[in-house]
């Protein structure tokens, strides 16, 4: 083999070698990914409270650094315009829990008083979320989980 075929084969392999280096440092470079969403709702009953559950699987390489979320009425502003990140800023945190190697459980619950429930919206609703990696990568689900108020 000649000297010139040698280096040809052997700067393609270093070529081939970095490209692959390199899709495999993208690919653990994606955004969080959200996974068995679900909500519940308990109306008040009589003089005890009710509540609002929500709890999602997140997935991120880089950790998970934060989730938000935000309980949303279909018949809202949000369904006209579109719910964004910037919405999502004063949105309240959930509590994550790892439960796998780059898993975390993360629910959110809140109580629901009487008033609260009088002055609610009836009808369905949505719960967005916000999950924000070690990294700084987002996503936002603007419809994760649904639930309807009676």
């Amino acid at each position: 083999m000649s000297r010139r075929i040698a280096l040809s084969v052997a700067a393609g392999v270093v070529l081939l070698g970095g490209a692959g280096a390199f899709a495999l440092a993208h690919a653990g470079e994606q955004p969080p990914a959200l996974a068995d969403g679900a909500a519940r709702y308990t109306a008040p009953d009589g003089g005890r409270d009710g509540s609002l559950t929500f709890a999602t699987d997140v997935t991120a390489s880089s950790g998970v650094k934060s989730v938000k979320v935000l309980a949303w009425p279909q018949d809202s502003s949000f369904a006209e315009k579109g719910l964004t990140e910037k919405d999502m800023v004063a949105a309240e945190s959930a509590v994550c829990k790892p439960s796998g190697e780059d898993t975390a459980r993360c629910t959110y619950t809140v109580a629901v008083t009487g008033d609260d429930a009088a002055s609610s919206p009836r009808g369905a609703w949505h719960v967005a979320v916000l999950a924000t990696d070690g990294n700084g990568a987002t996503t936002l689900d603007t419809e994760a989980a649904g639930f309807t108020v009676r």
